[in-house]
């Protein structure tokens, strides 16, 4: 029985597609790579995001050239970001719920929290957990970092989210998870986990 929901923030609750998209054509103009649209992003995302980058050059990164990318995405991203909004039903589905709820993000701390209290959810979670340290790399460790700040019993725990990688967490932690095709992740790689996959998150809500 699910008494506690985690929601992924970025693909998930918050439709930043065209944000990340924009923001990394951005930062690989210098490079003279083609520019990508949703569908060709989702076709080299992964996570670790380094890997996707490589993929993307064919090569492997040189030294200190995925800390530059990663600052170059990041001062692109906060800017396209304020032309996004919500998902369509987000704001309905955290109404919906009646049990708890929370949200784990890869995206940095000091940008996720004002970013949410500014769509005016924030009442909704009983904590937010953004990074703070090092971005792009794998889910798994922060929430399980996450769940153990909840104090409940992972079992009883839905992890909400649009990618392999929050499948994957869900999984490490002992949680179940659902997956959804609006965000970052074509919905073969998402069946592909096992978990179900749903395109609406009002939907997300019926396995829970």
């Amino acid at each position: 029985m699910t008494q506690h929901i985690v929601w992924d923030w970025n693909g998930t609750l918050f439709h930043d597609i065209d944000a990340v998209v924009g923001a990394t054509n951005e930062v690989f103009r210098p490079y003279g790579l083609p520019g990508l649209t949703a569908d060709g992003f989702r076709a080299v995302y992964t996570r670790p995001i380094w890997l996707a980058y490589e993929r993307m050059l064919g090569r492997a990164l040189m030294e200190g050239e995925w800390e530059e990318l990663d600052r170059g995405f990041h001062a692109s991203y906060f800017q396209l970001m304020a032309a996004c909004g919500l998902a369509a039903d987000a704001e309905a589905s955290l109404r919906g719920w009646t049990g708890t709820q929370s949200l784990c993000s890869m995206a940095p701390h000091d940008h996720l929290v004002p970013t949410i209290t500014s769509f005016g959810i924030d009442g909704h979670f009983t904590r937010v957990d953004g990074l703070t340290g090092m971005t792009g790399g794998e889910k798994a460790e922060h929430m399980a970092t996450h769940i153990a700040a909840l104090s409940i019993e992972p079992s009883q725990v839905l992890v909400i989210g649009d990618s392999v990688d929050d499948g994957m967490a869900a999984s490490y932690v002992g949680a179940r998870a659902v997956l959804y095709t609006g965000g970052m992740t074509p919905r073969e790689a998402l069946e592909a986990t096992g978990w179900p996959v749903v395109d609406t998150l009002t939907e997300a809500l019926d396995h829970a």
